[in-house]
């Protein structure tokens, strides 16, 4: 090569590297002069914030934003509802002196938009995260990112409400994790009469609440008392603005609250090691969080199901839609109130109203604030017959309540205490209830002592006492169980012949019997520190052995809607099954009133608690998920074709699936299964058992119910795995779909990236990603005849180059009364409304 050719070549390199310093270096200010061409960014002095051009994830999109360090952390966006559609996009100062976003077409796209501004301007920013317009003679600051707040909460950043005029600076989420254009949440703050209120709102309704400031945190908001944060406060500036601001303490980087685009409000701290934002709390972390999701004068508790109860003095409104846990009706007063009856001429008794306390309660809505002690709290409110409650606390004062108490919330620690007006009547039921428990704790104490000093002294005394219990009286135990089992009631259905059959085949030295004090001593006579959760054949309990064995017992409820047929059906059938993963039965009780089942002990529970909670979200990557979703298809191919007994599960959800120690699944939840004998492969029952979101159409409807709708749930459950969400709570009021119809709207329309769970979603397995949706929208298909059957499930799942045939339109992709053309009668005979996914087998 010549040296003129060389000379030249050098040439071109040289321009080329003056091109690409030009568009993506980083500069420290903005002017009419300087500006920022994609990919070029603004940086703070600090060099931890930066202003330029991103896309977000699974889009190729551009915008305009600030991140803190990396591209994975954006707090927020210039130009959120008009993406670039190229790299031409350039940032600069304007004519007018505004900061602006060009295209490639020299058009703008989002601009500053002030209209008293001189052609003298500079934008910055600050070290803060705040991106500024100064004028650039003085310094004066005529604009800032930090009153045009997106969805990230700064420190220093203030959202603020003027009680004159209603202006106000508010959060608004993204509409997806992948479009950062303006979502159908907000988060606000609301002055209440003396009281002030964070809001979060759904397009206009309330949808989370945070109960009232106290002068240092918002009472109903746990995660405001995190270690990160040095300080919140609410000021009142004299001029009608109040607002709301938090600091972090110097050793802490950055602490931010981030609005999601599924409406929860989540603190965030820098993790170096992991370079990007971690989550410390979220503010919504049960249905309870739900803004006055059990109606009037009723509370919300996480830790009891049903979730809502009327107030102590109500009763449900509507006792029928109660009991199938529609709670919007509310509860209404059972007796009326002294001061009510003298107001309606009715004959009226000299017993005054009184007070009932609930302690450590998220406060209702709509209180009314003022500076008084707690006597005279207590004494204005009984004097005013409108005054339904008060509350008082030192950090604000008396709040009283003359409307419907709307959105209470029972905490295991921490919140208000809240003394709600019942009549006389009501307080001497709750005098006459505590006498009668101290007296009955008392007397059953006496008993209990007594009989075991006497129990104690016989059985010492006893030579049988040193001897273990023989084979023979075993052999007696297990004929008494096939007694009993035989005894119980019928079924209404066919298979009850059958079921008996079989059971009178099981093996005695197969069927483990249990002593109920063995049981007690396992789990400390059932201590509620050892319950492990609770489905609608009652609680289960973690147990453990005198021989060290972790156990799972599953006790039958006296007010279980399930009751002997499930108990019997769910120890003839899995005694008979297995399989790596089905759930293992170790044994059952059954003494008196007492039925248990006791299983192999999961330590990790059951799926949902992983799939469903943002914090343990992260702990199954892809490979985990897949292996879950392969071992559940396994084990229901083994039930209906390998196994001895051919059975058709019917209650298949993420919370019927547990998890051992190496996350391996096992199906679990026999209670409903039904066994087909020979070539039977359908049966229709008037019984339609099983979970809202997770029943297939025809058994639904028609009551028809085969391996089909086991494959119906599958693949309900497979789609709930790879996005992360409910079928049964998924929402979209836009278009009021499922998360059915969500995921067939996005298939498409070639959009299935908007589908996945951002956790777990990596570039190198999309392929394997996108073939199991479509797998899961081949199993939840309208028509049975189209579903594959779990054979070829597994043969999809694990052969790449089998070609998928293309998928129907899923069944139920709209929200709404699957059974609306039917009679309110035959509606409530056959399906069952259950939004806390616990299982109901009574006929709807």
């Amino acid at each position: 090569m010549g040296f003129s050719s060389c000379a030249s070549l050098f040439s071109v390199l040289f321009l080329l590297c003056c091109y690409l310093l030009q568009v993506g270096i980083a500069i420290e200010a903005i002017t009419s002069s300087q500006f920022i061409k994609d990919p070029g960014t603004l940086l703070s002095k600090d060099g931890n914030f930066t202003f330029g051009f991103f896309s977000p994830k699974n889009s190729t999109n551009r915008y305009v934003g600030i991140w803190w360090k990396s591209q994975s952390s954006i707090i927020w966006v210039a130009n959120r509802n008009k993406p670039l559609s190229d790299s031409n996009g350039i940032v600069t100062i304007s004519e007018d002196g505004n900061l602006v976003v060009l295209n490639g077409q020299k058009q703008v796209i989002w601009s500053s938009n002030l209209s008293n501004t001189t052609s003298h301007t500079t934008a910055q920013l600050s070290d803060y995260g705040n991106l500024v317009l100064l004028e650039s003679t003085v310094g004066s600051m005529l604009w800032q990112s930090f009153q045009k707040p997106f969805d990230t909460f700064l420190p220093g950043m203030k959202l603020t409400r003027n009680k004159r005029t209603g202006e106000k600076v508010q959060l608004t989420s993204w509409k997806n994790p992948s479009d950062p254009s303006v979502g159908s949440f907000s988060i606000s703050f609301i002055d209440r009469i003396n009281l002030h209120e964070l809001f979060i709102f759904n397009e206009t309704q309330p949808y989370w609440r945070s109960g009232p400031w106290d002068g240092v945190v918002f009472t109903g908001m746990q995660m405001m008392t995190n270690p990160y944060i040095n300080g919140n406060h609410v000021v009142d500036d004299g001029e009608g603005n109040i607002y709301i601001y938090y600091t972090v303490p110097k050793d802490i980087s950055l602490v931010v609250y981030n609005l999601n685009s599924q409406g929860q409000l989540i603190a965030k701290w820098w993790d170096y090691e992991k370079k990007e934002l971690q989550i410390i709390q979220t503010s919504q972390l049960s249905e309870c969080d739900i803004y006055g999701i059990c109606g009037a004068f009723a509370s919300c508790s996480s830790l009891k199901l049903p979730i809502c109860s009327c107030l102590r003095g109500f009763e449900p409104r509507n006792k029928q839609e109660w009991n199938r846990h529609n709670w919007t009706g509310g509860c209404v007063r059972r007796i009326l109130l002294q001061c009510e009856r003298v107001n309606n001429n009715t004959t009226s008794t000299k017993k005054e109203d009184g007070f009932l306390k609930l302690k450590m309660v998220k406060v209702p809505d709509f209180a009314q604030g003022s500076a008084l002690t707690p006597d005279i709290c207590r004494s204005r409110c009984l004097e005013n017959c409108s005054c339904i409650a008060y509350s008082h606390t030192a950090g604000i004062g008396c709040m009283s309540w003359t409307g419907n108490l709307i959105d209470i919330q029972q905490f295991k620690n921490g919140g208000l205490d809240l003394y709600v007006r019942v009549a006389y009547a009501e307080l001497d039921k709750e005098r006459n209830t505590t006498i009668i428990i101290t007296t009955t704790v008392i007397i059953g104490t006496l008993i209990i002592v007594t009989c075991a000093y006497f129990m104690c002294r016989r059985a010492a005394n006893s030579p049988e006492a040193k001897l273990k219990p023989s084979l023979k009286s075993k052999r007696k135990k297990n004929i008494k169980a096939f007694q009993f089992f035989n005894k119980v009631g019928t079924s209404e259905d066919n298979t009850s012949d059958s079921i008996i059959r079989t059971l009178s085949q099981v093996k005695l030295q197969e069927l483990l019997l249990f002593d109920f004090e063995r049981l007690a001593i396992a789990t400390n006579n059932f201590h509620s520190s050892n319950k492990l959760g609770q489905g609608g054949f009652g609680p289960v309990y973690k147990g453990k052995l005198q021989d060290n064995q972790d156990i799972a017992v599953k006790r039958l409820s006296r007010s279980s809607g399930q009751g002997l047929e499930e108990f019997k059906n769910e120890v003839v059938v899995i005694c008979k099954l297995q399989h790596r993963n089905l759930i293992r039965l170790l044994g059952c009780c059954v003494e008196g009133e007492e039925k248990m089942l006791i299983y192999e002990y999961m330590p990790n529970k059951s799926l949902d608690a992983f799939v469903f909670d943002p914090s343990k979200n992260k702990l199954l990557e892809w490979r985990t998920r897949y292996n879950i979703i392969d071992g559940i298809a396994r084990g229901l191919l083994y039930l209906h074709r390998d196994s001895k007994l051919r059975i058709i599960h019917r209650d298949l959800k993420t919370s019927n699936i547990l998890l051992d120690e190496e996350l391996n699944p096992k199906i679990s939840d026999f209670g409903m299964a039904r066994i087909f004998e020979g070539r039977e492969d359908t049966e229709n029952t008037i019984r339609v058992v099983g979970t809202y979101g997770y029943i297939s159409p025809e058994y639904a409807m028609q009551g028809l119910f085969s391996e089909k709708s086991d494959v119906f749930s599958f693949g309900v459950l497979l789609l709930e795995i790879i996005s992360g969400r409910r079928n049964s709570s998924f929402y979209d009021n836009e278009h009021a779909l499922t998360l059915l119809g969500f995921v067939w709207i996005q298939w498409k329309e070639g959009n299935i990236l908007s589908f996945i769970n951002t956790e777990i979603y990596d570039p190198s397995h999309h392929k394997y990603v996108v073939r199991c949706i479509h797998i899961g929208l081949l199993c939840v298909q309208e028509l049975a005849v189209d579903r594959p059957n779990m054979a070829a499930v597994i043969s999809m799942l694990n052969s790449e180059a089998e070609l998928l045939p293309p998928p129907s339109q899923p069944a139920f992709i709209l929200r709404q009364n699957m059974l609306s053309t039917m009679s309110h009668e035959e509606s409530h005979r056959r399906y069952s409304i259950n939004s806390v996914s616990i299982t109901d087998i009574s006929g709807r």
